[in-house]
């Protein structure tokens, strides 16, 4: 594994990217040997921030974890990391029923049950035509965190969803 070890409003001391790697080296037996990992180590007021993004092929094992010590975070994120790693493991075995397992993931466990994604509730609706302003209203008064509606300018199917620091965003497919 390769690391990018980048820190903002933080000085990137020896003992702290040495405990990135440690931690973030554990995970070494779930990658191929030129796997890029990116880590951003970050402190804001009290809360020390640590983001991991690691690209791989067909999809991106992505964490983000906050504390107020360091050490914590980096402990959490590598911990979510893991999880995420059983989930995709999980996913493509059931892909591949036949019993395939890529050389790159360990043997199962039982705590891949217990992560197991489980659609518990579907929900049917008609898609009103409408612009992104209308459904940002909508999505408002239904308190919900997105909305999906059918762009009326496009007649494509788009999602508006709202942003933690409180601004809206706007997914549409590519043409």
């Amino acid at each position: 594994m390769r690391f990018t070890i980048s820190g903002k409003n933080l000085e990137l001391t020896p003992r702290l990217q040495e405990m990135v790697i440690s931690k973030l080296s554990k995970l070494e037996r779930y990658f191929q040997d030129n796997t890029e990992v990116q880590v951003t180590l970050s402190v804001e007021k009290d809360r020390q921030k640590i983001e991991v993004t690691i690209p791989m092929k067909g999809t991106t094992i992505r964490a983000e974890e906050i504390s107020t010590d360091m050490y914590a975070s980096i402990d959490m994120v590598q911990e979510t990391i893991e999880r995420q790693l059983r989930r995709h493991k999980h996913r493509l075995i059931d892909r591949y029923q036949s019993g395939f397992t890529p050389t790159y993931l360990e043997e199962e466990t039982e705590e891949d049950e217990e992560d197991a994604i489980k659609i518990i509730r579907t929900k049917h609706f008609a898609l009103k035509p409408m612009d992104p302003e209308e459904a940002c209203l909508q999505m408002e008064m239904l308190g919900h965190s997105f909305y999906m509606f059918r762009d009326s300018e496009t007649d494509q199917v788009c999602v508006v969803y709202k942003r933690k620091n409180g601004t809206y965003g706007l997914i549409e497919p590519e043409a």
